[in-house]
């Protein structure tokens, strides 16, 4: 790894960027300060943000970010272990993928990591190419987790706006129910059935019922409908 990333383009100068919302960050978390200083480097080169940590500690104690990110872990570390760090992870901060980039060639230990989902296990040295190229990829990863987050929270909003009536309404209209049955359902006039579903649509800013139906299987954690 050392020839492979010292050597890497040394003509052109490290891109040191601010800080904002879109600009992607890699984290390095690796107990080899050369390892983190020279991946650092590259990783700035190929225009991201980096920030590097000796431990899984200094890393969790660092604020999250609020744009697309990922991990470059080691296994082993002098506090926590990586997959130790995987496994938290797992379900606090999914939108990170993980890298593990380790001198562990341990087969059982690149297995676990992988079915924990890593997006890539290299063994040092590692060539850069290969190196950015699962960045890319958990980047790619982070971007599509983080619009479907943003997604939801929206959603939720909406639907935490709607009142009692027009949340009952909408639950018995995206199950295929017609206004006059769901009115016998909830003992209201077939008029004030559409009167809270035109509300609840308007809320949830569905253009169809259709649209309401993908929102609410959404909210409810089930696939969309086909069509």
């Amino acid at each position: 790894m050392r020839d492979s990333i010292v050597d890497w383009d040394r003509s052109i100068p490290p891109r040191i960027l601010e800080r904002d919302a879109v600009t992607p960050v890699v984290f390095i978390v690796d107990s080899d300060v050369w390892t983190r200083d020279s991946l650092g480097l590259v990783i700035q080169q190929a225009g991201w943000c980096s920030e590097t940590f000796a431990s899984a500690r200094a890393f969790l104690a660092y604020p999250r970010v609020h744009a697309p990110s990922c991990l470059v872990l080691d296994l082993t570390l002098p506090d926590l272990s990586g997959l130790d760090l995987q496994k938290r992870l797992a379900t606090e901060r999914t939108d990170m993928p993980i890298i593990f980039a380790t001198g562990n060639s341990d087969v059982s230990m690149a297995v676990q990591a992988m079915k924990a989902g890593a997006v890539e296990f290299l063994i040092k040295p590692f060539s850069v190419e290969r190196m950015l190229a699962a960045i890319r990829s958990a980047l790619d990863s982070s971007r599509t987790t983080l619009g479907h987050d943003a997604e939801m929270q929206t959603l939720r909003s909406r639907y935490a706006s709607l009142s009692h009536r027009e949340r009952e309404v909408m639950a018995l209209v995206t199950t295929g129910l017609m206004n006059k049955r769901i009115g016998g359902e909830l003992g209201i006039s077939e008029v004030t059935v559409k009167a809270h579903r035109g509300r609840a649509m308007h809320k949830m800013k569905a253009e169809s019922l259709a649209d309401l139906v993908t929102m609410a299987a959404r909210l409810h954690g089930e696939p969309a409908p086909a069509g």
